[in-house]
């Protein structure tokens, strides 16, 4: 039992270290939010200040006091409410600039490091699941910053500062007052832990359903295709009426609460107002300072009802801190803001030797197994063989997406870790089958190879392309939005587009992974020529599935179960007796 509190003790305390670890964000901002909580102070405080003057308001009138008192009374209560309406507009005007500001800090923080994780951690996580974290989790922490927070300090202020007024009213009527207090905190503890727990859960699961959505509608040609309209439809009821249970059931430990402190709450104000009637019977007090005594009561009672809620919100934000924090504690890789000047000492040359690899989810499968293969500069190398070869792997190895088992791989006779790793990626080019294009324009894409490229040489990768002919076809020719991942072209156009970026970016090596494999003829000859053009005086990495496409390659690798079987030029492969190569070539020409 000791050892579980000490646990839970110590998550609170990391949790807490975790929020805290927020305010570096606000730090350059400190000096208007503490401005802003002196403000909140004073017009808390200002609120103070209405029952005890509404109870001497009504002194002066039970007494008979002269007209100009109640007058000079009057008057104060206007005033009060006008500093507390100004402290309230200039403290809500601060902490919202501050809360902006931190967040647009955070937000860009969160986005900067999550750009900059490796491929292995996207592998194990969701578009959708990060899409909240940094959206919906982001939000709540804007809310608690620009209201919940306030709100938090201003109940406590108006707890502390009503009870001492309270007291120097009548020690009697504070000490009955307070004997429910006690409970009503430790419950609040209590129940505090529960709804945390729901609240997080909620959140969770939110993220959840928000990724069927997100994927669903990104793949939504599949879906249609498929027609499984009405699965994806059961799917997301099924986790919508989840989070809605959850959320269900952390309302039933919040309403449950709630009732319960109103009820007290209540209870004890009727306790007061009887035991403080007696009082006035005896002397002891006045018919005013019962009046007072009962308001203060009733916003103590409100700030203690409502303080369940904002704690509970407060919990929640920590828990969205969490998993923010979770994002940031994830190592990066150790990319860096490189030029153009940066690679040109690369002359093209690599080498993998002996091998081994197994992604980190299957670690029990062995991908590549002492795979060892070399390219000279402009040399071009053909990668063929079943499906699950390897193929694809040697690609993310070569951009250095993952870390080897065993073996290394080099770059002009280095080894990969020796080079900067924007540096060594910049130096490459990829043009895979399935090209993504973004929802902007025809020239931002192809500019994604060169940011800063000029309109000339946009239009020069264009014609090596094959694309230039196309693009003035088009009203808006350049300016050309081509839609959510490029559905606004054919296949072959986002190729030639994926072409033109990749001759913009003129790389040093180039990878091509089955580029033409889903093409028409026309559309495949089109491409074909670009790609001729792209390979020629670069070191070229070609993935395919149609020998066609690599008859003139300098060198052909045979590939099977993670090693080369068979490797030579498209005649000698054909030259060798029941060879694996000379029998894929008879199943296609067949």
């Amino acid at each position: 039992m000791a050892q579980e509190e000490k646990k839970s003790r110590g998550i609170k305390g990391s949790s807490l270290k975790k929020a805290l670890a927020l305010y570096v964000y606000i730090k350059p901002y400190q000096f208007k939010f503490i401005i802003g909580l002196i403000f909140l102070f004073f017009s808390s405080a200002a609120n103070l200040a209405f029952p005890k003057l509404l109870g001497d308001l009504v002194n002066e009138a039970s007494v008979g006091e002269l007209v100009n008192n109640i007058d000079k009374i009057a008057l104060t209560l206007l005033v009060v409410l006008i500093i507390q309406a100004v402290f309230s507009f200039f403290r809500i005007i601060l902490f919202v600039e501050v809360a902006e500001k931190s967040l647009a800090a955070l937000r860009q923080a969160v986005y900067s490091h999550l750009i900059r994780l490796p491929m292995l951690f996207f592998s194990k996580k969701r578009v959708g699941e990060l899409n909240s974290r940094v959206s919906a989790d982001i939000s709540l922490l804007q809310e608690t910053f620009t209201t919940t927070l306030a709100e938090f300090i201003r109940q406590i202020i108006i707890i502390v500062g009503g009870i001492t007024l309270l007291a120097y009213t009548s020690v009697k009527l504070t000490l009955f007052m307070l004997a429910v207090l006690p409970p009503v905190v430790l419950l609040a503890v209590f129940f505090g832990r529960y709804i945390r727990k729901y609240s997080k859960k909620v959140q969770t699961e939110v993220a959840e359903s928000n990724t069927i959505v997100e994927e669903t509608l990104q793949g939504i040609q599949n879906v249609k295709a498929f027609a499984n309209e009405f699965l994806e439809i059961a799917r997301y009821k099924e986790k919508t009426q989840q989070v809605a249970m959850t959320a269900i059931k952390g309302g039933k430990y919040r309403g449950g609460f709630a009732s319960f402190i109103i009820l007290g709450l209540f209870g004890a104000i009727v306790a007061v107002i009887w035991m403080g009637t007696n009082l006035i019977a005896s002397g002891e007090l006045a018919t005013g300072d019962l009046f007072s005594f009962v308001l203060y009561s009733g916003f103590i009672g409100g700030s203690i009802g409502g303080l369940a809620d904002v704690y509970a919100r407060i919990q929640k934000t920590v828990g969205a801190t969490e998993d923010l924090l979770e994002i940031m504690d994830e190592k990066m890789e150790p990319v860096s803001e490189e030029t153009a000047q940066n690679r040109a000492g690369l002359k093209g040359s690599l080498a993998f030797n002996k091998v081994n690899f197994s992604y980190p989810s299957r670690s029990d499968i062995q991908v590549l197994n002492q795979l060892s293969f070399e390219a000279t500069p402009g040399q071009q190398i053909a990668l063929v063989g079943s499906s699950g070869a390897g193929k694809s792997t040697i690609v993310s190895l070569l951009y250095q997406f993952y870390q080897l088992d065993a073996g290394s791989i080099t770059f002009d006779g280095k080894e990969a870790s020796e080079y900067d790793l924007s540096t060594l990626r910049d130096s490459m080019a990829l043009v895979p089958q399935d090209v993504f294009l973004f929802g902007g324009t025809i020239r931002e894409n192809i500019a994604y190879g060169k940011p800063g490229a000029s309109d000339l040489e946009i239009e020069k990768a264009a014609k090596k392309a094959n694309a230039y002919e196309f693009i003035e076809s088009f009203p808006e020719k350049y300016e050309t939005v081509v839609g959510e991942r490029g559905v606004q072209l054919s296949g072959g156009q986002r190729q030639r587009v994926a072409i033109a970026r990749a001759i913009l970016k003129d790389p040093k090596i180039l990878v091509l992974d089955e580029a033409t494999s889903a093409l028409d003829s026309e559309s495949e000859r089109l491409v074909q020529e670009a790609l001729d053009n792209l390979m020629r005086g670069r070191t070229s990495l070609v993935i395919a599935h149609r020998l066609s496409t690599i008859r003139s390659a300098d060198k052909i690798l045979v590939l099977e179960k993670g090693h080369v079987v068979e490797s030579g030029t498209h005649a000698e492969l054909l030259a060798i007796e029941k060879g694996v190569y000379k029998n894929l070539s008879e199943l296609q020409f067949a």
